[in-house]
């Protein structure tokens, strides 16, 4: 038992995870299924260790029990509903090291809004309703009584008994054999999972109407299997086509691009890439010759090499679900995406876009790391989740650009709105391993997905790419169709590197927050010699981080005078470099080699030199963040201060910069509406109109330039789809384009309104629409409420094209925003029970403080908001609750208000029904004292921090 239990904020500890008390061998399954209900017989079959078995407690959560038999034994059984526990009692007990099999026979029942176990999600075109599963992390619980654990892995066979009104009806594993009939108007189909054992939360079962799109997938070495796209009914062909393709690249380049060798014969590898194309067009014209001398060519090279994975089964498919807190998720052989992001379209916007891209790749990586390879508890999601996304991350990077790719993933880093380094110094962050958590879906988080990789490519940095590749590739293989814990991962690297990785991880893994070096340097002219004098923070534990640290001397062109990448380990050090010349300016943290900050304020010239000249463009936009952050501290510290013309051509020279432009996209020119400084770092509004005020500037003085730089974007003929490097490109335009529309449209004037209202009018892609409406929603346009009510009405007929709509306009700055969401809410479109429209409406009005937390108004939407989202969908609401995270380090004066939307918020949930949400309010509550007293100086005391948690 974990001490003070009474006082604990989490439900579960890493303590409640132990080892199982069977060995699970098998589960062969039959789920009956009808539209309110599904009849599952269960025959889990099972091995005991090395004592008697007189009982065995199963998972088994709000199910009807029908029946519990066990061959061979006399079985009695109670079921503790609450505890979610059958218990089953074997009179006599199975003995040691005997196999047994338990049948049961339970009736489960789809859920509209619990997105996890069974749940309903949409309805077949006149026939009966779709439903699929969730199973992460205990959704399977919900479906069959089972050790519903990471490490009970096993193989499965699944057969599905449903209306013949169903196009599919789909499980893990291949078919074994087809449909038929079984029961008038009834029919049934059955699956085998027998190659791969499975992690429970890893089973998938889908009946439902969708239109089935299928492409064989070809190896090099002629090996094949099909991919398959089950997608809504009357679902664009084309688009189906080409969300095909994008999955068969993502296939291709796993199997190319990882593995133990990846970077061996970097040559053959990327002449197998462009074979691979060639081959693929001789297919769909039908040339046979050229066919059969490219499989010739292709049969030849890769046989010089050692490819990556390559998929064990023969299908794996694609399935669009429309209501899920994810936007993907593997399930062996059947990954579910969502259905707003599993194919591109015309209503697709490019962040979209680009997220389609990874969650393919991501997802199918999962196959070999997540599947075949799993981790022992949820304490461990990481594991699968990081080295998963750092793998995501290397194919954007393929396809994208390094330089774009890096610095996207650092504006997710350093994003002051939900970023994961501001999250992670809020008083909602967790360690990448806490110390325990409410809800599986309380890990399924920034810190996961961002801050984890980022550990794992401090690793990589650290130990070498092919030293990394390699140690990935002995992990993989040492735990095939196994468990492994992240120690099991880290021996496999320290391993091959012999360096000492384990007490780095202790630090990254335990501890939330991050590093912050602060560094000096100084140079002896007639020794030529630099010194540069470091000190780090200590971890909220007091504890010394350790990273790898690259930086570089650079001179007055450009020109990298020495680079050195070291492992800081140290609290403070020097970093001493002999014959060098003087340097005319620092590059630090190169690439953003490591997770955190770099405390370092040059002169103004030298960060000005530094946006120019550094051949590190991730050092080239680092500086500029740094330069933006002063102009937003002189303009909050000084209100008579104005934004100086120098920094002002500079933005304006940025955007006309035509190979920067191609290399990073506009995103280089991002300010955000923050600052380092503390005594302003979350004072909402304030920031907003600082940063307002600065693009003011550069739209008054830089306005010509970005009229002809925005001119000729919008003039570049538009292409259709083509490869997706050449995709890569056209987006990057489009940011650049965008991002001078977005500068200029702060001028408010009436050519602006033209140019705003004409791009609305005439854009041919969503991106570039919504970029527009955005401006107009917050302009002077008298018709901007009219123009608002027919992109509504437009875009509610297609799903995605509304959660782009709903996210626009809750992360708006205008004055009616409220009472527009109101009445958007109102719409028959808005439906609270889908989770895609809870994120994109409530998500983004909630992390849009300088509305939601800022004024009276938007705290009172807030809290209705909260108490209504609590019972459809936990896991929306605490994401929500986001925007608390830094309640002590608000304005003084919005402070006592924000904290009592949480207040009463507490005093109306049922900390049993929904402990989520009722946790997560607390810790917050908890982690801001110092508001949490005004408050009650003025309210009196809040119950919920003085009572146990549940």
């Amino acid at each position: 038992m974990t001490p003070d239990r009474e006082r604990r904020l989490f439900r579960y500890y890493p303590e409640d995870f132990g080892a199982l008390p069977v060995r699970v061998v098998h589960m062969d399954l039959v789920f009956d299924v009808y539209d309110g209900h599904t009849r599952v017989s269960s025959a889990l079959t099972a091995g005991t260790l090395d004592a008697p078995l007189p009982s065995l407690s199963l998972n088994a959560r709000d199910l009807d029990i029908l029946r519990v038999e066990s061959a061979g034994y006399a079985v009695t059984h109670t079921y503790d509903r609450s505890a979610a526990l059958l218990t089953v009692a074997f009179d006599p007990p199975v003995p040691p090291r005997t196999e047994f099999t338990l049948d049961t026979e339970t009736i489960c029942r789809p859920s509209t809004h619990v997105l996890e176990g069974l749940y309903y999600d949409g309805l077949c075109p006149g026939g009966p309703p779709t439903q699929i599963t969730q199973c992460q992390q205990w959704g399977f619980q919900r479906l069959v009584p089972c050790l519903d654990d990471m490490t009970a892995k096993c193989t499965y066979t699944t057969t599905i008994i449903a209306d013949n009104g169903y196009t599919a009806t789909i499980s893990n594993g291949d078919p074994a054999g087809a449909r038929i009939p079984c029961a008038p108007g009834r029919s049934m189909q059955r699956y085998e999972n027998t190659k791969t054992p499975m992690a429970p939360y890893l089973f998938f079962l889908g009946v439902g109407c969708y239109d089935t799109h299928r492409r064989e997938f070809e190896y090099p070495d002629g090996r094949t299997f099909a991919l398959e796209l089950l997608v809504k009914p009357g679902s664009d062909a084309a688009a189906a086509e080409r969300a095909l393709d994008i999955l068969a690249d993502a296939v291709m380049w796993v199997h190319l691009f990882t593995g133990p060798a990846q970077y061996r014969d970097p040559g053959t590898r990327e002449e197998v890439w462009r074979l691979v194309r060639v081959r693929d067009e001789a297919k769909r014209s039908g040339d046979a010759r050229a066919l059969e001398e490219t499989r010739k060519s292709l049969k030849e090279l890769i046989s010089t090499i050692t490819p990556g994975y390559a998929y064990t089964g023969a299908v794996y498919r694609e399935i669009a679900m429309q209501n899920s807190d994810f936007g993907g998720m593997e399930n062996v052989g059947n990954t579910t995406i969502a259905a707003n992001r599993i194919m591109p379209g015309t209503d697709t916007t490019d962040p979209a876009f680009e997220y389609l891209v990874r969650v393919k790749a991501h997802e199918y990586y999962h196959n070999e790391n997540g599947s075949e390879v799993t981790g022992w508890s949820p304490f461990e999601i990481w594991l699968n989740e990081a080295v998963t996304v750092h793998v995501e991350n290397q194919h954007h990077a393929f396809l994208f650009g390094e330089t774009y790719s890096r610095i996207k993933t650092v504006l997710d880093l350093l994003d002051p709105a939900a970023g994961t380094l501001t999250l992670d110094r809020g008083a909602g962050s967790m360690p990448i391993e806490p110390d325990g958590f409410n809800d599986p879906n309380d890990l399924i988080t920034g810190v996961t997905y961002v801050k984890a990789p980022e550990f794992v490519r401090m690793i990589e940095t650290l130990i070498g790419r092919e030293g990394f590749a390699e140690a990935l590739g002995r992990y993989h293989d040492r735990f095939r169709h196994a468990n492994a814990s992240r120690a099991d991962w880290l021996r496999c690297m320290e391993e091959v590197s012999g360096q000492d990785l384990t007490t780095m991880a202790a630090v990254w893994l335990k501890e939330k927050e991050y590093p912050v070096l602060t560094v000096s340097p100084a140079y002896d002219p007639a020794a030529r010699r630099f010194t540069l004098s470091y000190r780090q923070s200590r971890s909220p534990g007091g504890r010394v981080w350790e990273f790898p640290f690259r930086f570089a001397l650079v001179d007055t062109t450009g020109g990298d005078i020495r680079e050195a990448t070291v492992r800081i380990a140290d609290e403070a050090g020097e970093i001493v470099l002999d014959g060098v010349d003087r340097p005319a300016f620092l590059s630090l943290n190169r690439g953003y080699s490591f997770y955190g900050k770099t405390a370092y304020r040059p002169p103004e010239d030298e960060l000005y030199l530094q946006v120019e000249k550094d051949p590190d463009t991730v050092g080239r936009f680092t500086a500029f963040l740094a330069l933006a952050d002063r102009e937003m501290l002189r303009l909050l510290e000084d209100p008579h201060a104005v934004v100086p013309a120098r920094f002002s051509d500079l933005c304006a020279a940025l955007l006309a910069d035509d190979a920067l432009m191609e290399e990073a996209g506009g995103q280089f020119l991002t300010i955000f509406p923050s600052v380092e400084d503390r005594r302003f770092a979350h004072h909402y509004r304030v920031l907003h109109d600082a940063r307002r005020e600065i693009l003011a500037a550069v739209a008054a003085r830089g306005g010509e330039i970005l009229l002809r730089v925005y001119r000729q974007a919008a003039g570049a003929p538009s292409s259709g789809p083509g490869s997706l490097e050449e995709e890569a490109a056209a987006i990057r335009r489009r940011q650049r384009k965008n991002a001078c529309l977005s500068i200029l449209a702060t001028l408010d004037t009436p050519e602006v309104h033209h140019l705003l209202l004409r791009q609305f009018q005439e854009a041919t892609a969503a991106t570039d629409r919504l970029a527009a409406f955005s401006r107009i929603l917050e302009s002077s346009i008298p018709e901007r409420l009219e123009i608002l009510d027919g992109f509504a009405a437009e875009s509610a007929k297609s799903p995605t094209a509304w959660e782009s709509f709903l996210a626009t306009v809750a992360a708006s700055d205008c004055d009616d925003l409220v009472p527009i969401l109101q009445r958007i809410e109102s719409s028959p479109t808005f439906s609270i029970e889908q989770a895609d429209q809870q994120r994109a409406l409530y998500g983004r009005f909630a992390l849009n403080r300088k509305r939601s937390l800022e004024t009276e108004e938007g705290r009172g939407y807030l809290a209705e908001i909260l108490r209504r989202l609590a019972p459809v969908n936990e896991y929306s609401t605490v994401r929500a609750l986001d925007a608390f995270a830094f309640l002590e380090n608000m304005e003084p004066r919005h402070r006592v208000p924000a904290v009592a939307v949480l207040a009463d918020l507490l005093a109306t949930l049922d900390p049993g029904a929904y402990p989520a949400v009722y946790n997560n309010a607390r810790r917050f509550l908890l982690g801001a004292p110092e508001a949490v007293r005004a408050y009650e100086a003025e309210h009196g005391a809040i119950p919920a921090l003085r009572s146990p948690a549940p």
